[in-house]
């Protein structure tokens, strides 16, 4: 049995199907460059032709930058603004003609990394960060996960969190790895004395500059870097819809039309 991860990113909407007994990747993955601007439709397109380009009619995971809830984005931090109150699994199911379970993108790779990646067997309170454009985080609780926490969006010094934090500020501001470290530091530390986590797990392309920043890190917690990279959130999307496979693929009405399973 396989489900098709895909992942979307603010600059790159990528899959493969997954089997989730294993978190491998079946095939290789297809990546197609997120639309800009990334309105709704365009966006449902290009999960269209990924799920087109592997003949794929079985179930489809998503990890989505947005919180979701019951399917629908709720949030547009670092998306378009349409996308707020847009019913993201309907939309997508609509047009890849699959059935599809959308979660957030940082809840996907959380999924990920504690089924195959560094959270194995951990439990506890575990936090996993991914840095990129922004800062996006998931929350485990003895292996359960806390949906949507979006905890980069914490207020410090008056500000959103991931603004001066994410990996996107140290580019944007040219800040030295030990600027921005200090920085990163401070945000950790600010988790660490609201949640306490036993272990923090970085994702995210920078984790393979980790050497520049780990050292001047200062919290208690342990931590570590992220395994499955950016397979995480393909892997984590398709764990997602497990539950899809407990319906047939398809219900189909005398015309022949197909309906999806709710």
């Amino acid at each position: 049995m396989q489900i098709l991860g895909i992942d979307i990113g603010g600059t790159g909407i990528k899959g493969a199907p997954v089997d989730p007994a294993t978190g491998n990747l079946q095939m290789e993955r297809k990546r197609i460059p997120t639309p800009v601007p990334a309105k709704p439709r365009a966006v449902a397109e290009v999960v269209a032709e990924i799920v087109k380009a592997f003949d794929w009619h079985g179930p489809v995971g998503c990890g989505f930058p947005a919180v979701i809830r019951n399917g629908v984005a709720l949030t547009a931090a670092n998306i378009h603004p349409r996308w707020v109150e847009t019913n993201a699994e309907a939309l997508f199911a609509e047009a890849a003609g699959c059935p599809v379970k959308v979660i957030n993108d940082a809840d996907a790779a959380g999924l990920a990394e504690m089924a195959f990646g560094a959270g194995r067997g951990r439990l506890g309170t575990v936090l996993l960060v991914t840095i990129g454009t922004g800062l996006g985080t998931a929350i485990f609780i003895d292996g359960h996960l806390v949906p949507n926490t979006e905890m980069g969006h914490i207020e410090i010094h008056g500000g959103d969190a991931e603004w001066g934090a994410a990996d996107a500020a140290r580019k944007r501001e040219k800040l030295s790895w030990k600027k921005w470290a200090a920085r990163f530091d401070e945000y950790l530390r600010t988790m660490e004395r609201l949640i306490w986590p036993d272990l923090i797990i970085l994702g995210g392309g920078v984790i393979k500059k980790m050497d520049k920043f780990l050292p001047l890190l200062t919290v208690q917690a342990e931590i570590l870097p992220a395994q499955l990279l950016n397979d995480a959130g393909i892997v984590g999307a398709a764990l997602a819809a497990q539950s899809l496979t407990s319906f047939p693929e398809w219900l189909t009405d005398p015309e022949g039309s197909k309906k999806f399973p709710r």
